[in-house]
């Protein structure tokens, strides 16, 4: 499950770990874009449900040095030994120049510069190198972790998937659909057996299908209209479907490209329906190859009438048969 939980102040998040590990949850994943950081609900999870494992997805290689990248996933790892996965990634311009003032450039290389220097950092070497998009001098972790994390990285096309499989213990997926998953996992086959596949699936859960496609197609013009991402679906054959909503996006028109977007592309982005209906598209992404399939609850008006008591039962629901 994505945290932290929608509606519920961080505060109050221990509650919700313990529901999730009480219906049988097994891992909590952070993002980081505009509301809280990557680590503090993972550093809250994991001093108050030991059940659980975490993942960042991710942590952007931009926005921090280094040294400082370091320290915080070693923290986080002594925090919660062998339960925490380290993912980073090049995010996004916006995230990046326009809200932390730092230089998007050569996401490619940054990416694959900070992979190697946290796997030599981690494991408690000293680093005195320097890299094509940053030098390092003779900087060494004061708290090495006993169990160095996992590290992972966020991929979209070939170049970051080669990447992934070659170099990082496993790979991040976004924003495509089960039916992707062979087109990105076909540029991984270099990885080792252990490779883990993890990805965001986005989930409305109402029966409500305006409701959720509505709020789809929002997510949608956010998303990928993003350079990255358009690349993405270009890639992933989406080109002919999306390019009515791109043109809108550019003119200015919003409305127009909300409208553009097909109720057949929303269905297969958003998982959206009864927590049955529900868990059979998060199992498809699974038998795909996603070995870490993480639900990223939407809001719905059930939910938010509802309160606590209302996320409570669909946690139980999505994770039970039958609840």
């Amino acid at each position: 499950m994505t945290v932290p939980l929608g509606g519920v102040p961080l505060a109050d998040h221990a509650a919700a770990f313990s529901a999730l590990a009480d219906a049988g949850f097994t891992d909590v994943w952070s993002s980081e874009v505009n509301g809280a950081d990557a680590f503090t609900p993972l550093t809250l999870a994991a001093a108050w449900e030991p059940r659980l494992r975490l993942g960042t997805a991710i942590a952007p290689v931009f926005t921090r040095g280094p040294g400082l990248m370091a320290m915080t996933a070693a923290a986080l790892a002594e925090t919660a030994p062998g339960r925490f996965q380290f993912g980073i990634g090049a995010s996004s311009p916006v995230v990046v120049g326009d809200w932390n003032a730092a230089d998007f450039t050569r996401p490619f290389a940054r990416s694959r510069d900070l992979l190697r220097f946290l796997r030599a950092a981690l494991a408690g070497e000293l680093v005195d190198q320097e890299f094509p998009t940053f030098t390092v001098k003779r900087f060494r972790l004061e708290r090495p972790p006993a169990v160095p994390p996992q590290l992972m990285l966020a991929a979209l096309r070939p170049q970051m998937l080669h990447l992934a499989a070659a170099e990082a213990d496993g790979v991040i997926l976004n924003w495509l659909s089960a039916a992707d998953v062979p087109t990105a996992l076909a540029e991984t086959k270099e990885a080792g057996p252990d490779f883990a596949v993890a990805a965001r699936i986005f989930v409305v859960p109402t029966s409500d299908a305006n409701y959720a496609r509505m709020l789809g197609r929002r997510l949608i013009t956010s998303y990928l209209t993003v350079p990255a991402y358009a690349a993405f679906h270009r890639w992933l054959g989406r080109e002919e479907i999306l390019a009515p909503m791109w043109r809108a996006w550019e003119s200015g028109d919003r409305k127009g490209a909300l409208a553009a977007i097909p109720d057949s592309l929303v269905d297969e982005l958003i998982v959206h329906g009864t927590p049955d209906e529900i868990r059979v598209r998060v199992r498809a992404y699974a038998e795909a190859g996603i070995t870490i399939p993480v639900m990223a609850l939407l809001p719905t008006p059930e939910l938010e009438r509802g309160g606590f008591a209302a996320l409570t039962t669909l946690i139980n629901a999505l994770s039970r048969p039958g609840s």
